[in-house]
């Protein structure tokens, strides 16, 4: 697939207007206000695994309106003192899958807290969380549940879940709740973007080929899913752009990361058809920390550098967490 986006000198300045509605911050303030209500309840059962060099911990706490959410923490074997910790959220419908998967950030010394997303986990890795809230009509997948109303969509659920997990990840006596980081790929990368917007004190983020930003760019860009579930929506409910859009704009990875203050690390991926250059470098540009950098990937699609990714985050992340 050539290049289809923006040359990459304009993609490096691409910083298109913000979205955010005049209650932007109002509006997260009361969700996250709305689901501390709720006790944390954060619990951790030990799990019997064939690993000698780690600790493995099963993980329910409560999420968006009390819902129970699962995880994993995976910890260095034997640890007694509190570590710093990487919390990971998953990509488009995977799930925290099984333990043997999650063992890098533990390998590298750190508490490693992966969290599950409600209602997915039937794609690539399994889940095991529910989402137990309705939705009106909606395209097959994720991206148009509850898109009428900005109080019901998906992801205020998912982002909610997500505050709780680094809430959750800082409760455990063996991780140093001063020291957290957020990390994750795709689906997970725009989470990752939303949890930094969102918590003011986070030691660093890395998104990874970040997807859920710049929906308007996006969603007439490609047609690859997810971003072409919004289309599709579009096309069968004609006139609801507007009403569509306000909605997503409350949950636009631009938004979240102008209001991100933690060091930033990025990846974009320049023949990537699922989260196009342009939707990865507005949110980018859009970042409040003043340490951001983003790695490249000229010659791939939504694989974007892959392994070569995860080492320069094993080199940049601990150079945060350890200082």
């Amino acid at each position: 697939m050539p290049h289809f986006d923006l040359p990459i000198d304009e993609l490096r300045a691409y910083k298109p207007a913000s979205t955010a509605p005049e209650d932007f911050d109002a509006f997260w303030e009361k969700t996250l206000a709305e689901a501390r209500e709720y006790d944390l309840d954060a619990r951790f059962e030990p799990v019997d695994v064939p690993y000698s060099a780690v600790d493995v911990y099963d993980v329910t706490y409560a999420g968006f309106g009390g819902h129970p959410v699962k995880g994993w923490l995976v910890l260095p074997a034997g640890t007694t003192e509190p570590i710093p910790a990487v919390v990971e959220y998953i990509g488009y419908n995977g799930g925290r899958g099984l333990p043997h998967t999650h063992l890098r950030w533990a390998a590298a010394g750190f508490a490693h807290f992966v969290m599950d997303t409600r209602g997915q986990g039937s794609g690539g890795s399994v889940g095991d969380t529910p989402d137990p809230v309705g939705s009106t009509p909606s395209v097959a997948g994720f991206m148009t549940r509850g898109i009428q109303d900005p109080h019901d969509y998906f992801y205020r659920r998912v982002y909610t879940d997500a505050v709780r997990a680094v809430d959750a990840a800082r409760s455990h006596p063996l991780i140093d709740a001063s020291r957290v980081a957020v990390t994750g790929g795709s689906q997970g990368g725009g989470i990752t973007i939303a949890v930094a917007g969102l918590v003011p004190d986070l030691k660093a983020a890395a998104p990874d080929v970040p997807f859920l930003c710049h929906f308007g760019r996006a969603a007439t860009l490609t047609e690859r899913h997810p971003y072409r579930e919004i289309a599709l929506y579009l096309k069968a409910h004609i006139g609801e752009d507007e009403r569509v859009f306000r909605t997503l704009s409350y949950f636009d990875g631009m938004n979240f990361a102008a209001r991100a203050t933690a060091p930033g690390l990025f990846s974009a991926a320049l023949e990537d058809l699922t989260c196009p250059p342009s939707t990865v470098f507005a949110a980018y540009n859009h970042w409040a920390g003043a340490e951001r950098s983003m790695e490249v990937y000229a010659f791939n699609d939504h694989e974007g550098g892959g392994a070569f990714q995860q080492a320069v985050q094993l080199d940049w992340i601990p150079g945060h967490l350890r200082g």
